[in-house]
């Protein structure tokens, strides 16, 4: 036996760090320290006697070697867990890792996942906050996915569970103060944008037919809609989401929608599973309900 498969463990972590092209991003997915990645990556890059990674930025990027060896334990890693997967079947009771966005699942989902632990008490859900539609080599068993990308071609199964409109949200007093008439007046506010290629504020003033200088207008860039929302409900500006995501806070008088002026397409959210999984019946139930959840949205 090659006496190098002592480095699995450190091939682990080289994989995810290589994967999503981030330390960071890798402690969280495998639930450990900074320093222990750092640690065990650098031994690695000893064991081998060569570089595998560079920092350009923020970023951490793959050298030419690097790219090399993730591609073969990509591929090794598949053949394992595909492995398991057949001699493993697990039964309907059990943990199921359900990962979402934290906006809709805080908004949306966990406030009605009470309903599954209901119909089915045996199998608990443990929520996560995966950055990448691949999970393949990953604890989750369910991703949300918010945004589009294609995951059948990575072997995995998707299906759109719906699509939104954006809309612009901000809080009762700011609405009262300016009293709202004409979208052109939402280039008075703080205009906070949450950070998609898919849409911004200059594509909805353009669908308000509003004509606009982006080097004019106050706006503040978040990575979440909760992050933005937030701000809205404090009194900060107005910020573009989902009904979805603000239901709640309109349900509770804390935000208002100035202009019912819908930006599409708008924001695509699907469910993306492995077939292979050994956990298929419990996947299988968690599905279902979801759908018939999101027929009564």
């Amino acid at each position: 036996m090659d006496n190098r498969l002592r480095y699995l463990s450190a091939l682990h972590y080289f994989e995810s760090a290589a994967r999503l092209k981030s330390y960071s991003k890798a402690v969280e997915e495998l639930c450990i320290t900074q320093a222990a990645i750092s640690q065990k990556l650098r031994q690695l890059e000893q064991r081998l006697s060569c570089k595998l990674f560079i920092r350009r930025g923020r970023e951490m990027h793959l050298t030419d070697k690097g790219q090399i060896l993730h591609r073969h334990v990509n591929d090794g890693f598949k053949n394992i867990i595909t492995g398991l997967n057949r001699i493993q079947n697990e039964p309907l009771e059990g943990v199921l890792n359900v990962s979402a966005p934290r906006s809709f699942s805080t908004r949306w989902l966990m406030p009605r996942l009470w309903k599954f632990t209901m119909e089915y008490p045996h199998i608990p859900i443990r929520m996560q906050n995966l950055h990448t539609m691949d999970i393949r080599h990953t604890e989750t068993d369910v991703l949300i996915w918010q945004g589009d990308g294609d995951a059948t071609d990575l072997g995995l199964e998707q299906k759109t569970l719906f699509e939104e409109e954006i809309y612009p949200y901000c809080s009762p007093q700011l609405a009262e103060s300016i009293k709202f008439t004409h979208p052109e007046q939402l280039q008075r506010c703080w205009l906070i944008d949450f950070h998609s290629e898919a849409f911004n504020w200059e594509q909805w003033f353009k669908a308000a037919n509003v004509d606009t200088q982006k080097d004019r207008l106050q706006w503040m860039e978040v990575g979440t809609f909760d992050m933005g929302i937030n701000a809205v409900v404090a009194g900060h500006g107005a910020c573009l989401a989902t009904d979805s995501v603000c239901a709640d806070f309109i349900e509770r008088g804390m935000l208002v929608k100035p202009f019912d002026i819908g930006l599409k397409p708008g924001v695509r959210y699907s469910v993306i599973d492995d077939p292979s999984s050994s956990r298929s019946l419990r996947i299988s139930a968690f599905k279902a309900w979801l759908m018939k959840e999101l027929s009564f949205k």
